[in-house]
């Protein structure tokens, strides 16, 4: 009985570090943020169905959300979560686009499984325009609203940004040449 109790108890056990390896976790944290707040690519995010999908209006109003510009704007931290989203600007965006909680990181929302690159010409409400290089304190992802003239010398985003929290403002990434900000299209918006 004991023995039988015994195997009963290591099965489980296997079948816990099974399920969490499933999901890209680690019984063992190796940062101590890791068990936390997991920053997951596109690859090792749960798959996104491919009809799941998300208006490009939705998409803005859910950015409102976090009061953009305002008093009541969400802080900025990439080791805090809102509503289970890291309030980081990927945590946001990927808020906004109703992805999987705690949300991608920057290179995860431009992976191939969750957005398409277009040029910057072809942005539309709800689009992304995303730095994917750098290190976790470089790389920035922006929400697009719209432009901000007939030139399109610049434009209206939210973003969530570092020192301020969430805020809707006039940026010109990825309008000079040589820039790192690249307009990217998520799969899931209709």
């Amino acid at each position: 009985m004991r023995t039988q109790h015994l195997a009963i108890r290591v099965g489980a056990l296997a079948l816990s570090g099974a399920a969490l390896a499933v999901y890209g976790l680690s019984a063992t944290p190796s940062s101590p943020l890791a068990g936390t707040f997991p920053v997951r690519t596109a690859s090792q995010e749960t798959p996104i169905t491919p009809l799941a999908t998300i208006s490009r209006t939705q998409v803005l109003a859910n950015a409102r959300t976090w009061h953009p510009h305002t008093a009541m704007r969400v802080p900025y931290s990439q080791s805090r979560t809102h509503d289970g989203y890291r309030t980081d600007c990927s945590g946001y965006a990927s808020m906004a686009l109703e992805l999987g909680r705690p949300g991608l990181n920057t290179v995860g929302l431009a992976g191939p499984s969750v957005s398409t690159r277009i040029a910057m010409s072809q942005l539309q409400p709800g689009d992304l325009v995303i730095d994917a290089t750098g290190t976790a304190d470089t790389r920035h992802v922006v929400i697009f609203e719209k432009w901000a003239n007939t030139a399109h010398t610049s434009y209206w985003e939210y973003e969530q940004r570092g020192g301020y929290g969430t805020d809707y403002r006039t940026r010109d990434y990825g309008l000079s040449s040589g820039s790192q900000f690249h307009a990217y299209r998520p799969r899931k918006l209709t």
